[in-house]
């Protein structure tokens, strides 16, 4: 589980709900691998409307992704999870994309 990775992650902390499944980004540093946590944003379909939101940053179905559609990852939900909420590799994302992503976070936060 590194990071610029697409998984599925169970929304039910217990997973014990496989039809409750949503589609995250993970953001933390392959260094931070050796803990049971990730860093992760959700994957939500793409909307136009997105376009003026800075948050939400357009996720194309590139190669190797996993994604089937244009997606939105919505920098305002990032959160820590558990790494055994995270069910299925779905793919990885280019680091631009990873970058991008990251970069929406600080621009929300101010950082």
């Amino acid at each position: 589980m590194n990071r610029g990775e697409v998984w599925q992650m169970a929304l039910d902390p217990s997973g014990e709900e496989p039809a409750r499944l949503r589609l995250v980004l993970i953001l933390s540093s392959d260094a931070l691998a050796v803990l049971p946590l990730r860093l992760v944003v959700p994957l939500v379909d793409w909307h136009d409307s997105f376009s003026t939101a800075p948050w939400m940053v357009r996720v194309p179905p590139v190669l190797n992704s996993g994604l089937n559609a244009v997606m939105a990852a919505d920098a305002l939900q990032v959160r820590s999870v558990s790494a055994g909420r995270l069910r299925t590799r779905m793919g990885s994302l280019p680091l631009r994309i990873t970058d991008e992503v990251a970069a929406a976070i600080t621009g929300i936060t101010g950082s």
